[in-house]
């Protein structure tokens, strides 16, 4: 017998999470919907390994001292570096570029599945969650970004939420990229720091101005003491970027002499380009004004426009695909629009506090993946759905229902002779023939601890023979559901005892006619509870 002061202690790892059925089946349900919508607009699926080269990726080649810096890395026995997903989109990059010539173009589709980051996990934060994408190869103009919009606002309402409920917000990266430009920020050398300018801007509503200040700078010290290096940048860039910061964020960035930064709205009118598309003239004649010095904020400025021209002749109004200067992606490969998909509904979370759950998506356009692999331009853009937060805003909105799995019926074991567990093995397989989950008791407890078994399994039937019924040629079946029902309403035991309206005698032949006829009752009273 080993030492128990030896035994391995049970923990998980940082970062992760445990999913039970409930979520699993939640999970299922929400995608088979969303896989249903993608199936509407063409798109056809596809998926990639878990495991792919780390240069694939777009990551640089780890080093010795640092291999798994943001990715999970290990060294083949061909001293190849390989890595963990930490997206779908660069794996399927890899693929189209791989296959190329045998795929038809545009080429649409769709994949779903685990990714992985090595980044320090936190609230909400893991290391490990599911992504469900949907992308289009070789489609240059923005009619394909279009697409991926209205294809986003229409899984957000198969869902069953509600228009006002959601909104998808879509912005184009030349706009911002005509800034880092213009500050010296151009070109393959920059960009691990353009990199390092998209997250630090993208996590505005989060540290606030002067963390932004800081990410932008010598980097940042958060409350638990950790340090992140910020991107270096001068006071003057730092400023320039604070330019678009409070145009498209509505703040302002600069601080006064004491260090203090502003949170107030900058335009005197009080219009807030982001709510308010009532005159889009003038959200755009405000960007040509403000970056359209640039020739790529000014290609990118004239994009949205053609985006929006596109979703409103679709018949999407600004209630569900709106122009928004304030996304921007936090991932370098994005090169034209980009776009979220954000609940607005406040939601109770697992405390029961509402929260605002805000985006649960993103993607955009990305040209430069596949051609990295084929050194010419090959158009792509998509969308990547964050499966768990996206499945989370849902439960707590009552839109995830999962009450039509019903538990097994289980048959007790009351006699463990071969012949008497034979007869329990055919009760169970005639259930299930007749589409009814069923198992037999396995363990090796008595009648009260079977049961108590079979409620906690949550169970609605339990199936007893003992050699009396079975000499008759009988079984009972006791309805655990109304049984647990009526045993709150009866206190006393004696009552109990002499109504047992929740257990019935039948004849074993049928047992298969009386368990539905139980488990139909059970699902006419589901059906008017839920009406109530």
């Amino acid at each position: 017998m080993a030492d128990r002061s030896e035994k391995m202690k049970a923990r998980l790892p940082r970062g992760l999470v445990d999913r039970n059925a409930e979520d699993i089946r939640a999970v299922e349900k929400m995608m088979a919907t969303i896989r249903s919508v993608y199936e509407l607009y063409g798109f056809e699926p596809v998926d990639q390994p878990l495991i792919e080269y780390t240069d694939a990726l777009g990551k640089f080649l780890p080093d010795q001292d640092r291999p798994n810096e943001g990715v999970f890395s290990f060294q083949d026995d061909d001293e190849q570096w390989l890595s963990l997903r930490y997206d779908l989109t660069a794996p399927m990059a890899r693929f189209v570029a791989e296959h190329y010539d045998r795929l038809p173009k545009p080429y649409r589709s769709y994949r779903s599945g685990w990714v992985f980051r090595n980044e320090k996990p936190g609230p909400g934060r893991f290391r490990q969650f599911m992504q469900f994408d949907a992308d289009t190869v070789g489609t240059p103009g923005v009619a394909a970004d279009t697409e991926m919009a209205m294809m986003m606002a229409d899984v957000m309402e198969a869902l069953g939420i509600a228009r006002g409920d959601y909104v998808i917000r879509v912005n184009n990266r030349k706009v911002l990229d005509g800034v880092l430009e213009a500050i010296g920020l151009g070109g393959d050398d920059n960009a691990g720091r353009r990199l390092t300018v998209l997250r630090a801007i993208d996590k505005l509503d989060k540290v606030g101005a002067d963390g932004v200040r800081a990410l932008l700078g010598k980097g940042r010290l958060d409350e638990s003491g950790d340090f992140t290096k910020g991107a270096g940048l001068g006071e003057e860039q730092i400023a320039k970027i604070g330019r678009f910061i409070d145009f498209a964020k509505g703040h302002e960035f600069t601080s006064d002499s004491s260090g203090r930064s502003h949170q107030s709205t900058l335009n005197d009118s009080g219009h807030d380009w982001t709510d308010d598309e009532s005159s889009p003239r003038d959200l755009f004649a405000a960007l040509d004004a403000s970056f359209g010095e640039s020739q790529t904020a000014s290609s990118g400025i004239a994009e949205l426009k053609e985006i929006q021209t596109l979703v409103r002749v679709a018949g999407y109004g600004p209630d569900r695909i709106k122009i928004d200067p304030s996304i921007v992606r936090g991932l370098e490969y994005y090169t034209g629009p980009v776009y979220e998909a954000e609940l607005l509904a406040e939601i109770p979370n697992e405390d029961g506090k509402i929260v605002r759950f805000g985006s649960v998506g993103g993607g955009g356009r990305y040209d430069g993946l596949v051609s990295r692999f084929r050194g010419e331009a090959v158009p792509a853009t998509g969308f990547s759905i964050g499966v768990s937060r996206l499945m989370t805003a849902l439960k707590n909105l009552g839109k995830l229902d999962t009450s039509d799995v019903i538990a097994p019926v289980v048959v007790l074991v009351m006699d463990k002779d071969i012949e008497s567990l034979g007869r329990y093995q055919k009760m169970v397989s005639d259930l299930r023939k007749a589409g009814i989950r069923a198992e037999m008791y396995l363990g090796g407890a008595g009648m009260k601890a079977q049961l108590k078994y079979a409620d906690r399994r949550g169970s609605p039937v339990a199936v007893i023979q003992g050699g009396d019924e079975r000499a008759r040629g009988e079984v009972q079946l006791k309805d655990l559901i109304e049984g647990a029902r009526l045993s709150a309403e009866i206190a006393d035991n004696a009552e109990w005892r002499a109504a047992r309206p929740a257990q019935v005698t039948v004849a074993e032949a049928d047992l298969v006619a009386e368990v539905r006829k139980i488990l139909d009752a059970q699902a006419q009273e589901r059906a008017e509870a839920a009406k109530r």
